[in-house]
Order: structure tokens, then C-alpha cells, then sequence
């Protein structure tokens, strides 16, 4: 049933991506980087329904996580991209061609890789809290970092920098997520309310949130996607074994397998992206 969710949720994660790039793309400018881009958008019955499938997407990939580790379920998430590229074929009417399988084969046979050599598993998460708030801590700043960049730097575009930075408080969101739901197993919905990891996880989604539409609003899909697709998933595993106790396989060959499976999830990300099918491309740019 991990596979079974994680790939459902990875689906509508993807064509939800999509639908509210295409909305977010005729949002005012004055609205990047502000909350109120949410209150503009939601007038948008188009963007109101990548919503819906965001949300959907959200819904099952919690189920994912409430049966699996986190680091077995981040790289299923990631094949958000190939349901995004088959929405944006549909729409576009062009072919595949190599580099779109080229990109295909990458993500589906490096997120193969990685699970298979690393065959994750739950472990006693490390008593203290030092370094789960270690962790949460570079996460947090990093993409305060990259913001700061995005917005004050000329050199940088903002895309890419916005949607990382998403991309880090998604996979924070869904180790947290993953937390919230061994609370309620272990005590119930009234201990989860006087929690703080809850209200973090709203709170993550919200700015998530904000950020990727102001990445969307920025510019095409391919500048932020992929850049929101690979960060989530290496943010969640750093949380699943910095601090909820994952386990994966050390030895050398396991290990070598595991950093050829994301090095191929990350490059074919960027692959998939850049095929001419995504929206915003144009004719000079990379097939």
C-alpha cells in the first residue's frame, strides 16, 4: 500500500503543479513573495482545482508515510514530475522523443535504484532533541538563504531559488507529517492537538505554498519544477535518518547504488523539465 499511495499521491501532486503554474502565470507581480497571492489565485477556478489535486495529493501521500519510512516513500513523491510531463504532453500535442524518455528512464529507474539498494526501514528514532532541531534548524535556514538570494541578488533567478526553498519546507512538512501520525497512533487526536508539530505542518504548507506560486508566477513550470521535485525528497530523507531513525544499507555497494539512484531521480528531473512538451518552452531552448 506504499507504493500504491505514494504513486497515487505523486500523480496528483503532478497535475496539480501544472494546473497552477498556469494560473499563477497571470497573477499581478506585485503579489510574488506575499501571502496575498493565495487570496488572488483563490478567485481562479483553475488554480482552485490544482488545489484540490495538490491537497488530494497531500492527503494520500500522509497515508504513504502513516505506512512506510520516510525515506522509502520521498523518492515514489518524486515521480511527480512524469505524471506533470504526461498532463503537459496531453496539452501541448507534441512527441516524446529521446529526451523525453531519456528523462523517464532516469527518474523511474533511479528512484528503482535508490529503493532497492537502500531497502529503507523504521529504526528507534535517537533520544534527545538536539539533533532533530539541528536539522530542522538547516532546513529552515537554508531556504531563508535562498529566499534572501532570490530577492537581492540580481546575479540569481528567482524560480528555481523559490522553489528549492519550497521544495526544503515540503520535505520538512512531510517528516513532521510522519511525526503527527505516530502521535495519533500512540495516543489518539487529543494528544496530537497539544503538540507543536501540527500547527508546523500548516504552517510549512502555507508558506510552502506561497513560495511555489510565487515561483510559478516567476516564470514557466520547467524553471521551478524541477528544482521543487528534488529538493523534497533529499530534505525528507535528511529528516528520516538525521532524526526519525531510518535506516538504509551502509555497505559500499548499497551506498554506491543509492547515490547513482537520486544522482539519476535529480538528473532526470532536470531532463523531463527541459523537454519542449513543458510549458514556457521555447524554440531555442534544450530538447
Amino acid at each position: 500500500m506504499v507504493y500504491v499511495f505514494g504513486l497515487a499521491a505523486a500523480c496528483l501532486l503532478g497535475v496539480g503543479f501544472v494546473l497552477q503554474q498556469h494560473a499563477a502565470e497571470r497573477a499581478p507581480a506585485r503579489d510574488v513573495l506575499h501571502f496575498r497571492i493565495l487570496w488572488d489565485l483563490a478567485r481562479n477556478g483553475l488554480w482552485l482545482g490544482g488545489i484540490a489535486c495538490m491537497v488530494g495529493g497531500q492527503v494520500l501521500g500522509a497515508l504513504a508515510l502513516a505506512e512506510g519510512d520516510l525515506s522509502q516513500v520521498e523518492p515514489l513523491l518524486a515521480t511527480n514530475l512524469l505524471f506533470a510531463f504526461a498532463l503537459a504532453r496531453r496539452l501541448s500535442g507534441q512527441r516524446i522523443g529521446v529526451s523525453g524518455w531519456t528523462g523517464v528512464i532516469l527518474l523511474g529507474g533511479g528512484v528503482a535504484a535508490f529503493t532497492l539498494a537502500g531497502r529503507p526501514s523504521a529504526g528507534p528514532a535517537p533520544e534527545g532533541v538536539l539533533r532533530q532541531w539541528i536539522v530542522i534548524g538547516a532546513i529552515v535556514g537554508l531556504s531563508l538563504v535562498l529566499i534572501a538570494f532570490a530577492r537581492h541578488l540580481p546575479l540569481f533567478e528567482e524560480p528555481p531559488l523559490l522553489a528549492t526553498a519550497a521544495g526544503l519546507l515540503y520535505g520538512l512538512q512531510d517528516a513532521l507529517t510522519r511525526v503527527s501520525t505516530q502521535i495519533i497512533d500512540s495516543g489518539g487526536i487529543g494528544a496530537l492537538l497539544v503538540r507543536w508539530e501540527p500547527y508546523a505542518v500548516v504552517a510549512l504548507a502555507v508558506t510552502g505554498l506561497m513560495l511555489v506560486q510565487s515561483a510559478f508566477e516567476e516564470g514557466p513550470l520547467r524553471m521551478s519544477l524541477p528544482a521543487l521535485t528534488a529538493a523534497e525528497p533529499l530534505a525528507g530523507i535528511l529528516c528520516g535518518v538525521g532524526f526519525l531513525g531510518d535506516r538504509l544499507h551502509t555497505d559500499v555497494l548499497a551506498l554506491t547504488w543509492q547515490a547513482l539512484g537520486l544522482a539519476a531521480v535529480v538528473a532526470g528531473v532536470f531532463v523531463l523539465a527541459r523537454h519542449p512538451v513543458m510549458p514556457g518552452h521555447t524554440d531555442g531552448d534544450d530538447t
